[in-house]
């Protein structure tokens, strides 16, 4: 794993943080609700020192640190795991996605071309011997969200346009929040193509942003 691949970029999806992003940061770094934490999380469900990320030679390790709550990747309760781009990491009511999007997608790629050397066609290991069951197209995957310009948000908004415009993103994020929380990870795989899986992840946390941006603007 080189230099540029072991920083850690985590993105909120979910929780009263949502919408931040915490990119390129050296690890170790820690999670919680206490003041001196790297990741300082505004829920009362998050423990002071909720857990740790660190790196252990190329692996990027998260551990709970005795938490109240615990700590969950892909919806399994975890006390030690090793991360991989794309996992999605809850902690107390906030959800966050491990990996940039250039990480996420150059995962996709790597899983991609490991299926066309699988002689079966039918699966993809993962490091810890799970497998992954989707189809990816080029065409599915050259239409990957994360490839994409994301539109802007308009400027000059007058209030009743921001409150508008926020009402409209406040029921997609519910909508969207229904269909990830509808999908059963079992293991490391879920219902969805994983191609599929990372679009929706992708387009959850951009809406969550534009409501940060439009609630807080600068």
């Amino acid at each position: 794993m080189s230099d540029t691949s072991s920083k850690i970029t985590l993105r909120i999806l979910d929780g009263s943080d949502r919408g931040k992003t915490f990119s390129e940061i050296e690890a170790p770094i820690t999670i919680g609700r206490e003041d001196g934490n790297t990741i300082q999380l505004n829920d009362e469900r998050v423990s002071r020192f909720h857990a740790k990320i660190q790196q252990d030679h190329e692996q990027i390790v998260l551990t709970d640190l005795e938490s109240t709550n615990g700590t969950k990747v892909n919806g399994e309760e975890i006390q030690l795991r090793i991360l991989r781009f794309g996992d999605l990491l809850s902690i107390g009511r906030s959800v966050l996605l491990f990996g940039s999007r250039e990480q996420i997608n150059d995962r996709l790629a790597t899983l991609r071309e490991n299926q066309k050397d699988d002689p079966t066609g039918s699966s993809i290991p993962g490091a810890d011997g799970s497998s992954y069951d989707m189809v990816m197209s080029d065409a599915e995957l050259q239409a990957a969200m994360f490839d994409l310009d994301p539109p802007t948000i308009p400027e000059r908004l007058t209030p009743g346009q921001a409150a508008q415009l926020s009402e409209l993103m406040e029921f997609l994020h519910i909508r969207m929040r229904s269909l990830v929380r509808g999908a059963e990870p079992l293991g490391e795989s879920v219902s969805f193509k994983i191609e599929k899986w990372q679009e929706l992840l992708d387009l959850h946390a951009r809406i969550s942003e534009y409501i940060s941006q439009i609630g807080n603007p600068e």
